[in-house]
């Protein structure tokens, strides 16, 4: 995980800032992030620039299609969230915990790994009014065992978890820990477009949304993409 030092941005705030434009979400037009597109610096930087920067890949800076649709049926059911505690585990851009802020939840625990995606998040909530009481950004790794034992120790009422079954080992990791919250009483929900490692048979489908994409980022304009209860 780099850290300043490492990748010699030394405010990141302001490279965010300079390098995304402020912008609605598609299927949440309410909520505005800093995101790339194609007139956006961050978008026109190479791989090789990223590397030579030491920059992870800036997963933060897209509104990717399971967050959008998560970030919806968050809105669309307040009643599910009204005065919960929630965690949006692996966060990025912070687009759920937002949208579940604005659904009614009483504060939002926002985890991901990478320092960028951190203040992305800081930066996101404060575009759209809301406060460090309200959401909470964490670097803490939620799949380590002390990550997890922290969970464990309180858990949320609800977890959120947007575009994270890509990877083999991760969703593995990923479903150890939604067990064991869920054994904990916690309520999950999972918005993915059936990604590759997509665990179906402990998932429960809610609802079902068309969401518009660049071909530069997913395979089709408009991407078929689900919410999920878990269910193991």
């Amino acid at each position: 995980m780099p850290d300043t030092k490492q990748t010699g941005i030394a405010d990141k705030a302001a490279f965010i800032r300079g390098h995304t434009a402020i912008l609605p979400v598609p299927l949440t037009p309410d909520i505005v992030l800093h995101l790339a597109d194609d007139d956006t610096p961050l978008w026109r930087m190479s791989e090789e620039e990223l590397n030579a920067l030491g920059l992870p890949s800036p997963f933060w800076a897209f509104a990717w299609a399971g967050g959008q649709a998560l970030a919806r049926f968050c809105l669309d059911h307040s009643d599910l969230l009204s005065n919960k505690t929630v965690l949006d585990f692996a966060s990025g851009s912070g687009l759920i915990a937002i949208a579940a802020i604005q659904a009614g939840a009483k504060s939002a625990l926002a985890t991901d790994i990478d320092p960028f995606a951190i203040e992305a998040i800081r930066l996101n909530a404060a575009l759209n009014g809301l406060t460090s009481d309200q959401i909470t950004p964490s670097i803490e790794d939620c799949l380590s065992s002390d990550g997890t034992a922290k969970l464990l120790a309180s858990p949320p009422d609800i977890m959120l978890a947007g575009d994270v079954f890509y990877d083999a080992e991760m969703s593995r990791l990923v479903v150890d820990l939604m067990k064991k919250l869920h054994a904990c009483g916690t309520v999950i929900y999972v918005g993915d477009p059936t990604r590759s490692y997509l665990p179906k048979n402990c998932l429960v489908e809610r609802k079902a949304y068309s969401i518009p994409r660049s071909r530069a980022l997913e395979d089709a304009e408009i991407r078929s993409t689900k919410v999920w209860q878990f269910r193991p």
